[in-house]
């Protein structure tokens, strides 16, 4: 497994090449703002070390994701006023998967949000984005 994929857009993001609106971080993960919200508050958690999808990451990293994606569904539910909690990974193209670096979408909830999954993603309002990482963050 490699460390980083010079050309993975989420490999950027970890070396910090592409900004981002990160909400959290540890040894192993990076959480961040997704910029095309299927919901308000929508980030996805990835592991520092490049991993194409689910058959490729390290088990190490699969429980670390899992454990940070759990922190931040907590976060989501105190500090945006979500109902519940939607917890995603698209394996392959044909699961929707579109950045072949694995990936957790961690998708907060509300009450009658009209959220139909999967949904068709769509650039999202950046200042509305950046003040749900805000919120999010430690």
């Amino acid at each position: 497994m490699a460390t980083a994929d010079p050309d993975c857009l989420f490999c950027k993001i970890v070396a910090g090449d592409i900004p981002a609106t990160v909400v959290a971080e540890d040894e192993r993960t990076v959480s961040f703002m997704d910029i095309n919200p299927a919901t308000r508050g929508h980030a996805l958690v990835i592991p520092r070390a490049h991993a194409r999808d689910l058959h490729e990451i390290d088990t190490d990293d699969l429980k670390a994701v899992a454990a940070a994606a759990q922190r931040l569904a907590a976060r989501q539910l105190e500090r945006l006023g979500a109902a519940g909690v939607n917890l995603l990974n698209s394996n392959g193209a044909a699961a929707w998967q579109t950045v072949f670096h694995f990936h957790m979408h961690v998708i907060p909830r509300y009450e009658d949000d009209p959220l139909k999954l999967p949904w068709l993603p769509a650039s999202g309002d950046m200042d509305d984005v950046a003040a749900a990482g805000a919120q999010l963050a430690r």
